[in-house]
């Protein structure tokens, strides 16, 4: 496939090392320095664009990109108070839109056991929960889009959480997502359960970035051809 990458930034250079091993070919990059490049023109003849940016740009690189005919793989986190209007306008052009909070086969893995397991804690109130996330200082959001992942699905599960809040809490309706900045930490997200009596504690922590582009590149290859709205419930299956 031809491929646009839309943001190149280290995540946008691991997926084009990436994309070129696996065979396809990079026909533009975009970035800050170059946003006269990003028209119709230079993606007449792309497959599919990969969307790697910032909260504040993410949403106007979506949108030109669908309104542009090519389906998108989105990566970037902190924008979705506008889903919707992006959902909306794929079905208007129908285009093809893939969005996860995180590309990481583990992770997605890590999505489903976290909320079977908050259903499972439903039922056995001596244990408050909470939420810890841990990356890099040059992550622009906090807590991760990943960790709001994590809480939404504690909530689907535990009656006796209303809401998460990205601070500490000691309020027995609130979920704690506390979000920590340091050095070159790839990402590490935690789920501690806690009791008088004992603690269960279930983790994912990334070794890099590779498996975070590779999946957002098998996103692309299974985007491909597609029209709708996906995300990595269709892709993994579940």
């Amino acid at each position: 496939m031809n491929i646009a990458i839309i943001g190149y930034g280290k995540m946008g250079k691991v997926i084009e090392g990436i994309l070129l091993q696996r065979g396809h070919s990079v026909g533009v990059i975009i970035d800050v320095n170059n946003q006269d490049d990003f028209n119709k023109e230079n993606f007449k003849n792309i497959d599919v664009a990969i969307e790697f940016t910032a909260p504040t740009t993410a949403f106007n690189n979506i949108t030109k990109c669908l309104k542009f005919g090519v389906p998108v793989v989105c990566g970037t986190t902190a924008w979705l108070d506008k889903y919707d209007e992006v959902a909306e306008l794929c079905k208007k052009v129908d285009g093809a839109f893939f969005y996860s909070s995180n590309y990481s086969i583990g992770v997605n893995l890590f999505f489903k056991v976290n909320k079977h397991l908050a259903k499972m804690m439903n039922g056995f109130s001596q244990y408050d929960v909470s939420v810890e996330e841990v990356h890099h200082t040059q992550k622009k959001d906090s807590p991760s889009g990943t960790a709001v992942t994590i809480a939404e699905g504690i909530l689907e599960g535990i009656d006796r959480k209303e809401k998460w809040v990205g601070e500490t809490t000691i309020k027995q309706n609130e979920l704690e997502v506390l979000g920590i900045r340091r050095s070159v930490v790839p990402g590490t997200h935690t789920v501690t359960w806690e009791s008088p009596v004992d603690s269960i504690r279930i983790e994912h922590m990334a070794k890099g970035r590779e498996g975070f582009a590779l999946g957002a590149i098998v996103a692309a290859e299974f985007l491909a051809g597609k029209k709708g709205v996906y995300t990595m419930d269709d892709l993994m299956k579940f």
